[in-house]
């Protein structure tokens, strides 16, 4: 029996022993049958104990719970220390504050109660860097920064936490992307992006099996590289059940960007504010650049969409379309660069052929 059900099952029986208490004492104030007063009271008790117990017991603990989990330790801990030194100035003005003429002296205390430490744990929170960075340098811990005199930009880099989708990870080209220590942070994946991992590795297409195996390889090949750390995390989003619509409320929930390949992921995320580190983008921004007038030699090895075109491709991919270069198929050819476009798909080098080849 779930949680829930069993404090709507109390909530119930307590609301309703109360609306039978009640109607009791009803029927002796207006003079009413108390067997009437105290079937419509406990019965309206029963229903509104069933309906709206949640609401007041497991809903904010769950809410709570969930707040807390997205809380990272390092705002937890400034929040506490705010609220502490909230609640310790609280006490020195309480003293104050009561010996004010009545009303205020009776109010006044509890007042600057909710004041001080309102404020106490909302300086802290907005400070905790400045503050972290003072206790870093407290003069027992002088000599480890001497020794680490980046320490701080470390942990800067350190904290970010990176959100990854399931395209990205299937791709695998996140695992040498790690590997060359550009990307900093930490690699964050929810449980709900491991079990749609999961569920296409289990799947009965072959094709779909294959690459959902390879995400899980990738994985795994990321988790035992020291390079970047990477996280696995039972976070959740309640009441939605897309996968992409869970990375986009989480990743503005952290104030974190997600990696992803996916292209509509990618439009609806940038949409709604949040950063996107799309994997495609980074590769067309690495590839060799070439300019017009440059030399290039090329194999050409198929005809092109228009009249007398041949294709080459460079090592990464990148196509070149070459004029004049249908009847150069299957050979090598010397090219002069004419013109780079840049498109959705990746960028697109035309040419022609050298004259004196």
């Amino acid at each position: 029996m779930k949680v829930e059900l069993i404090f709507r099952i109390i909530g119930m029986l307590a609301l309703a022993a109360l609306g039978v208490y009640w109607g009791i004492r009803f029927s002796e104030i207006f003079d009413i049958q108390i067997l009437l007063a105290s079937i419509v009271l406990g019965l309206a008790g029963a229903v509104i104990g069933f309906l709206f117990t949640p609401y007041v017991t497991t809903r904010p603990a769950i809410t709570i719970r969930n707040n807390l989990t997205r809380i990272s330790t390092r705002t937890l801990v400034a929040g506490l220390v705010g609220l502490l030194a909230g609640l310790i100035v609280a006490a020195l003005s309480a003293y104050p504050l009561s010996l004010l003429p009545t009303p205020f002296g009776d109010l006044f205390p509890f007042i600057g109660l909710l004041v001080f430490g309102y404020f106490g744990v909302m300086i802290f929170v907005m400070r905790q860097d400045d503050i972290f960075a003072v206790l870093r340098h407290l003069p027992g811990r002088s000599s480890a920064a001497d020794d680490k005199p980046d320490a701080a930009h470390q942990d800067n880099d350190k904290g970010r936490t990176i959100l990854l989708d399931t395209s990205v990870i299937i791709d695998g080209r996140i695992a040498d992307i790690a590997q060359t220590g550009f990307m900093n942070g930490t690699l964050l994946i929810p449980r709900f992006v491991l079990n749609e991992l999961q569920y296409i590795a289990d799947s009965a297409d072959n094709l779909r099996r294959q690459r959902g195996r390879r995400g899980m390889e990738v994985l795994s090949q990321l988790q035992k590289d020291d390079t970047v750390p990477v996280e696995i995390s039972d976070i959740d989003v309640e009441g939605i059940r897309e996968v992409d619509e869970k990375l986009v409320v989480l990743a503005r929930q952290l104030s974190c960007p997600i990696m992803t390949n996916d292209y509509n992921l990618n439009r609806v995320a940038e949409l709604q504010g949040v950063s996107v580190l799309n994997v495609n983008e980074l590769a067309n921004a690495v590839k060799s650049v070439f300019l017009p007038g440059e030399g290039l030699v090329v194999d050409i090895i198929q005809e092109g969409r228009e009249a007398g075109q041949g294709i080459a491709y460079l090592d990464d991919g990148t196509m070149i379309v070459v004029e004049d270069g249908r009847d150069r198929i299957n050979t090598q050819a010397s090219v002069t660069v004419t013109k780079v476009l840049q498109t959705a798909a990746g960028r697109m080098i035309f040419s022609r052929l050298d004259e004196a080849a």
